[in-house]
């Protein structure tokens, strides 16, 4: 480990002072961004999407500031949704870059030019590398470990990972991916569809059970489907059904193919790798990482803590 800090760190915001945060806690900005002519890093941390909405041109100074840090050198880095306010530069646009899944979908409409992958837990891009962005919560784990192994050493990195008992997030975001189906296209047909697949989807054979419902020819049905879902009709269905074998995994004790069978699927291998291909992970394996252990499994305190 270095002798010295090998970070100067600061908290600053659009004013110096107590900044209210969602938790209704404040914290002290040491100064205000307009004080601050150069530094080498600039981490905007998680922002909050009023009703899964941001609303772009509130902080001009900020959005002005971040743009002149990045003139000057600066790498830009965003923690789960901070990365609204660093799009918002336009430095962004064309900039392969991650954010949270939960918010992946308000993000698209917003920064439609700016190409994300939710499924990845740190996307390092920019011909400098200088544009780092960090997608679910606490992926914060795999940015601060990042920063410290490119400027000071992976041996850092290690060091702090294994003091503080951080971890990478070797196998990306898709096992904690909850799909839901976009439901807000317009096409009520196709709504109706996805209604009688959520309680469906496990019988046997049912997108030709779909089409037949729908009354239009197979190709019609798929095509339509497909445009307001952005999944043909099968990969909906695989969709639903991996999902559905993800609670019984997290939930019960039932052995792999025995899911397998109840989700819909004869063949335990094909839902094996059906499974892996979706989540990155084998059944054993996430079931494994999510399901409650043990200890935590105890009977609710009575007296809740106030």
């Amino acid at each position: 480990m270095p002798r010295h800090p090998p970070f100067k760190v600061e908290i600053v915001a659009a004013s110096k002072g107590p900044v209210a945060l969602a938790s209704g806690l404040a914290i002290a900005a040491g100064d205000a961004v307009a004080d601050v002519t150069q530094t080498d890093i600039v981490i905007v941390p998680s922002v909050v999407l009023r009703g899964g909405v941001w609303r772009t041109g509130r902080y001009p100074e900020l959005v002005e500031w971040l743009r002149a840090q990045n003139a000057r050198g600066a790498v830009l880095c965003s923690a789960c949704s901070g990365v609204f306010l660093l799009a918002e530069t336009g430095l962004f646009d064309g900039v392969e870059s991650t954010v949270h899944f939960g918010y992946a979908d308000a993000f698209r409409r917003t920064f439609p030019n700016v190409p994300i992958h939710p499924e990845r837990v740190l996307m390092i891009s920019g011909k400098r590398q200088e544009f780092v962005t960090s997608g679910a919560s606490m992926t914060w784990h795999d940015l601060v470990l990042y920063l410290i192994a490119r400027y000071v050493g992976a041996t850092a990195a290690q060091t702090v990972a294994r003091f503080f008992a951080l971890q990478w997030h070797h196998d990306g975001l898709a096992p904690y991916i909850v799909f839901e189906g976009p439901r807000h296209h317009g096409d009520a047909l196709v709504v109706a569809a996805q209604d009688w697949l959520a309680t469906r989807f496990s019988v046997a054979s049912p997108v030709e059970t779909m089409i037949r419902r729908s009354g239009l020819a197979e190709r019609t049905f798929k095509r339509r489907f497909t445009a307001a879902t952005g999944y043909t009709p099968i990969d909906y269905v695989q969709r639903l059904r991996v999902e559905d074998a993800k609670r019984r995994l997290e939930r019960t004790d039932e052995a792999a193919d025995q899911i397998a069978w109840r989700v819909g699927y004869e063949d335990p291998a094909f839902f094996r790798r059906l499974f892996k291909r979706t989540t990155g992970l084998s059944p054993g394996q996430y079931r494994r990482r999510f399901q409650i252990p043990e200890f935590a499994c105890l009977a609710p305190v009575k007296n809740r803590p106030r």
